[in-house]
């Protein structure tokens, strides 16, 4: 019995069928010669075809389409580009052309994974690093910033890669690849770091609504708030994808406003800024400057993060058969994540300069005398001692409020909030994906988020209830030493499996 199945639809021409070289397989032979594949993919293991039962030889023999590589619940072999899809996920058309010159409209439809993924960039655990960083060494160390920034552009490179070559992301060749209990290990692993960021994200979001609301709603009211928003951003993915990717477009945009009009008004001296940059010294640093200089590290780069731009670069439709399409998509995907981290660099370097130009150095008691001429509220945050001033996201806001008047309060708060909430949506579709891939296990994002939320808000709405601001700003950088920790989890399968030719063929790194 021969069976023919097409992957394509229905009505294909006489011509396209000779382009695809069919070939025909007698079920009656004990084992079957696979015909060589051209193109990046070849995965043989997930190969399979369906045999007829025997008695039903007397049908008329058919022919089996090459292209086809997977049985569907119906019996039928999906195409080749559907071979690791985990679910039915919307594609963004490329527009085609012969031409291989630089096109903007290209360029246009491949927008939008990379800055979804630069969210993780601009998250309130990056935040506050970015202040404390400036508090703490002045511009001393924005170089290791831009170090940081260029290693996790490096990264999200080989993460796209991977995504585009194989149409697998991370976890799930984590999960081909692996032995049970490392995956299992892994998995666990990276959940920790989600469930950190998520973490994050309520606290940023809690403080946040604190400062707009001038201290009316308290932190646990605004930890209880996050739920409701979450759920909200949900609603909103319904209607496609790239209305969600512009609502994260906006979310940037709003950050980069806020913090822009803080570094507008502040005035940062921009030859110490350009010095800090390029220039990679330290003068008169010492063990706090270097604690703050490797929190910065794990701050920018998130080790989940990696896993989710390996699942978000599969949106667009590419076909993996075609080199020449493989190697378009991974250019212009590498041009858009250029251009996604250079504006989450520009505004965490709004950020540092800020606090750099305006609170480095300075004391409690400096401070405090400020906000009080100032008639502020919170002046008693600040101790009267010659005690270096130490800043978080919720003191950071009102310190600004204290020296440069309450618009910079309000305005930074808004800042926090669209760092909060961009980025409790990225949380959630790392968490699924993560999820997913190791497990092969498809939760809705709604059972999702009601999973990762209840374990990040527990911890979070008892400190926010039963201690202070500073106990709950406290654990950010407790979570940040944390993603420095989880960091290896993420960088050493990526950096194996596109070295893998069985996984990345003709575009494997070399490494």
């Amino acid at each position: 019995m021969f069976a023919y199945i097409h992957s394509r639809e229905q009505a294909v021409s006489e011509n396209s069928e000779l382009q695809q070289a069919p070939f025909t397989m007698s079920l009656k032979q004990e084992k079957t010669e696979l015909p060589e594949i051209s193109g990046p993919v070849q995965d043989y293991d997930m190969m399979t075809f369906n045999q007829e039962k025997k008695d039903s030889t007397d049908k008329p023999p058919k022919m089996i389409d090459t292209s086809c590589s997977r049985i569907n619940s119906t019996g039928s072999l999906l195409p080749l580009e559907m071979l690791f899809d985990t679910s039915e996920e919307e594609k963004i058309p490329i527009p085609h052309s012969n031409s291989t010159r630089f096109s903007f409209r290209k360029l246009w439809a491949f927008t939008g994974p990379g800055f979804l993924m630069s969210i993780a960039y601009l998250d309130p655990g990056n935040i506050e690093s970015d202040l404390q960083s400036g508090a703490v060494a002045g511009f001393k160390i924005l170089w290791v910033l831009l170090l940081a920034t260029i290693l996790g552009l490096v990264l999200q490179r080989l993460s796209a890669r991977l995504g585009v070559v194989s149409g697998m992301q991370l976890a799930e060749v984590c999960r081909r690849k692996y032995p049970k209990g490392p995956r299992i290990a892994l998995w666990l692993m990276v959940e920790l770091a989600i469930i950190g960021s998520d973490m994050q994200e309520v606290i940023g979001s809690a403080i946040a609504i604190n400062l707009l609301s001038a201290g009316r709603i308290p932190l646990w009211g605004g930890v209880l708030i996050t739920i409701v928003d979450t759920f909200f951003f949900l609603f909103l993915d319904k209607y496609g994808l790239r209305k969600l990717e512009a609502l994260f477009a906006f979310f940037i945009a709003v950050m980069a406003i806020t913090f822009g009009y803080e570094y507008v008004t502040v005035k940062p001296n921009q030859r110490q800024l350009l010095k800090g940059m390029f220039v990679p010294t330290c003068e008169g640093c010492g063990s706090r400057q270097l604690q703050q200089a490797v929190g910065t590290v794990g701050a920018v780069i998130m080790p989940h993060n990696i896993y989710l731009y390996s699942a978000l670069v599969r949106s667009r439709d590419v076909n993996r058969a075609n080199k020449k399409e493989v190697r378009q998509a991974n250019r212009y995907f590498f041009i858009e994540a250029c251009l996604a981290l250079l504006l989450s660099f520009l505004i965490n370097v709004f950020v540092v300069s800020v606090f750099a130009e305006a609170f480095y150095n300075k004391t409690n008691e400096q401070v405090h005398e400020v906000c009080v001429n100032s008639s502020s509220p919170q002046s008693s945050l600040f101790p009267v001692d010659n005690s270096t001033l130490t800043v978080d996201i919720y003191k950071g806001g009102v310190v600004l409020g204290c020296y440069f008047g309450t618009p910079a309060l309000y305005i930074w708060a808004i800042g926090i909030l669209a760092a909060g909430q961009s980025s409790t949506m990225s949380g959630t579709y790392t968490g699924q994906f993560v999820m997913e891939g190791f497990l092969n296990l498809k939760w809705s994002r709604f059972t999702r988020v009601v999973f990762t939320r209840s374990i990040a808000i527990t911890p979070t709405l008892l400190v926010a209830v039963f201690q202070s601001v500073d106990t709950l700003t406290g654990m950010n950088d407790l979570l940040n030493v944390l993603m420095s920790l989880q960091l290896p989890f993420a960088l050493i399968p990526i950096l194996t499996f596109t070295s893998m030719s069985s996984v990345m063929h003709d575009f494997a790194n070399g490494l």
